[in-house]
């Protein structure tokens, strides 16, 4: 499978701790930048049974915690912590001097 990768801004316009919806392909992709300047992205879907969107989920370290249910999800393997289960889809970020780009 050949993963394709896809700019979606610089660094800077991705500010710590706030999530942010961008659109790759028509998938709604929830990227976060951790405190420590690290950026992830997510399906901005939660995969809780009555969905909702991630984006707007609290960042703390490498994990967000969905503001609807307060599920805690994994930023890099996109597993939801006990006692809650469930994984929501990552995808894979490059960051470098061109930019930010998120791989389908």
């Amino acid at each position: 499978m050949t993963i394709n990768y896809y700019s979606i801004g610089s660094q800077d316009e991705y500010l710590m701790q706030i999530g942010r919806v961008v659109t790759v392909e028509n998938h709604e992709i929830a990227v976060f930048r951790t405190s420590d300047g690290e950026i992830y992205a997510v399906a901005n879907k939660n995969p809780h049974p009555k969905g909702g969107p991630l984006a707007e989920a609290i960042v703390s370290g490498h994990y967000i915690y969905d503001p609807l249910y307060d599920w805690k999800i994994d930023l890099a393997s996109g597993l939801v912590q006990a006692p809650d289960h469930g994984r929501v889809d990552t995808y894979p970020v490059i960051v470098n001097e061109h930019g930010v780009h998120i791989g389908l």
